[in-house]
């Protein structure tokens, strides 16, 4: 199986996964549909980051054409990477990408980062669809938007459709999410996957205030999306809403580089210099072959769920503090928690206490344990003998309910069985909260009327 794999131990921003898919192979010239429809170009060169030969693009837009934009649109900014939200210039957090964004005066051009009009989503999708791309380009492009869109939507408590972007909606990310999606499609391999992707550390300036990395858009693509996020490895901003949006639209998350047989390895840069980390993306095709929970699911009879190999590991507290338990959740689920469960119990002399229970995979079992100690200050971590569980093939559908002559969205998981039988739908509660909030209707009918309207779209298929 020809596999196009992501290593994002460094981070991802929209213009380093076309760099280093252009330097896996993909043929630049392919990017015509983006400079016919924006007034934009390419510019491919390379760099050296820490020894390693690596790939940059950078997005330009000619200065004729600049007049009708906004005032900004000339000038290199420092928030680099593509945001859904304004950041500040002096923004010394953010993950630079690109060269150094000089005016080329004898070109008359300028770096487009920001530049442009700024869209709305609906916009957005106007002008993606206006395009004339491929059917399979134009939806990867579009399902990137919408994990954007309904990130923002989200954080903001907007509508989708209402919802504006800002960095986002402009020309050069534009351009980075459907150059991205065109290149994609000229590698053509018939399976996409990430590795965990570094989001970085420290903190984000935006127009709404001083945020901790990952920024509140990525947070929730992140989460929305099927790969892992972890912090680090510097505290700065290493993954940016664009670059998560992209890797969601089109990649499954693994847990590490899969068994492969390289046929092309190319590294995309970033414009920053780290002392000890090459700030480069590395994308690897070649052949390789299904993962061993893929093995496992052909194996198994239909309707089955899938086999996930982990960990579990368990701990008895007598003196944890309610804040340190209740913030054990987040803290875990960064170092590589799956699912994480406190059970009050009773334990010598009678005294209560409670039980840690925390799933995770087996490579993260190390890393959760040390961070379990360190926040609870326990003695002793055990590691029970369970190896894999069986889990439910997952996705999310959004329910689209009309209340009071205005559309509200919910997004609902869908459980099934390997052979697509489908047995649970449940409504996300955050989504069917906000609707409830702004609608005056009980949150148990929000979720009743989200869920019987995919359970309906279901049952029509």
């Amino acid at each position: 199986m020809r596999t196009l794999v992501f290593d994002g131990r460094t981070g991802a921003a929209g213009d380093m996964i076309c760099a280093a898919l252009i330097a896996a192979g993909a043929d630049p010239a392919v990017l015509g549909p983006v400079r016919d429809a924006l007034p934009v170009r390419y510019a491919v060169g390379e760099t050296e980051k820490n020894g390693i030969r690596a790939t940059t693009v950078d997005v330009l837009v000619d200065g004729d054409d600049a007049g009708d934009a906004d005032s900004d649109r000339g000038h290199a900014h420092d928030n680099d990477h593509s945001h859904g939200h304004d950041h500040s210039p002096d923004n010394d957090h953010s993950h630079d990408h690109g060269h150094d964004h000089e005016t080329d005066a004898s070109r008359d051009e300028t770096h487009a980062e920001g530049a442009g009009v700024h869209r709305s989503y609906r916009e957005v999708v106007d002008l993606v669809e206006s395009m004339g791309l491929p059917a399979a380009v134009e939806s990867t492009a579009l399902d990137a938007f919408e994990l954007l869109g309904r990130a923002e939507a989200s954080v903001h408590g907007t509508d989708l459709d209402e919802t504006h972007f800002h960095e986002v909606g402009a020309d050069d990310a534009i351009a980075d999410v459907v150059g991205a999606a065109l290149l994609l499609a000229d590698l053509d391999p018939e399976r996409v996957v990430t590795t965990p992707v570094a989001a970085g550390g420290g903190t984000v300036e935006m127009s709404h205030g001083t945020y901790p990395v990952p920024a509140p858009a990525t947070t929730e693509i992140a989460s929305r999306a099927g790969f892992r996020v972890g912090g680090g490895p510097i505290d700065r901003e290493l993954l940016t809403p664009t670059g998560a949006a992209i890797l969601g639209a089109v990649a499954e998350g693994v847990d590490a580089v899969p068994a492969l047989t390289v046929e092309r390895a190319g590294y995309g840069a970033g414009d920053a210099d780290f002392e000890r980390h090459p700030n480069v993306l590395r994308a690897l095709v070649g052949d390789g072959g299904p993962t061993e929970s893929e093995t496992a699911r052909e194996r198994t009879a239909g309707g089955a769920l899938v086999r996930d190999d982990i960990a579990v590991l368990e701990t008895n507290l007598d003196d944890a503090a309610p804040e340190v338990l209740g913030g054990l959740q987040e803290t875990l689920k960064h170092a590589g928690a799956r699912d994480v469960t406190i059970v009050p119990t009773t334990m010598k002399k009678s005294r209560p206490g409670h039980l840690v229970k925390v799933i995770c995979k087996p490579a993260d079992a190390e890393a959760v344990a040390e961070r379990l100690a360190r926040e609870t200050g326990t003695l002793g971590v055990r590691q029970s003998g369970a190896s894999h569980r069986w889990i439910a093939e997952r996705e999310f559908e959004t329910a689209t309910l009309r209340v009071d002559g205005a559309d509200r969205e919910v997004a609902v998981k869908v459980a099934s069985t390997t052979d697509g039988e489908v047995y649970d739908v449940s409504g996300e509660y955050d989504d069917a909260a906000a609707v409830a909030e702004a609608t005056g209707l009980p949150i148990r009918a929000v979720l009743r009327r989200a869920e019987a309207e995919v359970r309906e779209r279901f049952a029509e298929e």
